[in-house]
């Protein structure tokens, strides 16, 4: 069986200690999914599973037979910049970078995860109409995410611009 990496079919290896992070940076030669800590507490090696946030480093390649997975470099189609690499771009969601691709990949699942309706720790009305986007709201959602540079605000204010305008459409 095959794992989907960015829309190319690719051989599970054969080792099945061999984590997901390790595939796609050491033997696909896709360096955008960063090793940070390599132990699940930085979100830099965020990557989507199925459409899912998962740690890359924490998930062994094998348990993504089957599956689709889309790292920082499968975001962009065609070319062009998916919308939250530009806002990224255009908020200085940035400085050294080395957290930005995990960052980006978990705002991606985190805006599909409040498209499903999924509430976080902090939401208040489990029964109400749509979940608040409030700065407060991203914050807790991006949590897992670690920015030791500081570009936080940044950060926040890129995803808070895709949201609202994809709240607009």
């Amino acid at each position: 069986m095959a794992i989907t990496i960015n829309g190319s079919d690719v051989e599970a290896p054969g080792d099945a200690r061999v984590s997901l992070l390790d595939l796609v940076r050491d033997r696909l030669n896709l360096p955008g999914t960063k090793k940070g800590c390599n132990q699940g507490a930085c979100g830099a090696c965020t990557v989507l599973v199925d459409g899912e946030r998962v740690l890359s480093c924490m998930t062994l390649a094998v348990q993504c037979e089957g599956r689709s997975v889309t790292t920082i470099e499968g975001l962009a189609a065609g070319g062009a910049l998916h919308s939250l690499q530009q806002a990224f771009i255009d908020h200085d969601g940035f400085q050294c970078g080395y957290c930005t691709p995990g960052q980006i990949c978990s705002a991606v699942g985190m805006i599909a995860e409040i498209e499903r309706g999924v509430p976080s720790v902090i939401t208040a009305d489990l029964g109400g109409e749509g979940l608040s986007l409030s700065r407060e709201e991203i914050q807790e959602r991006m949590s897992g995410n670690l920015c030791r540079c500081g570009a936080h605000n940044g950060i926040i204010d890129a995803i808070s611009e895709i949201l609202v305008r994809e709240a607009a459409e």
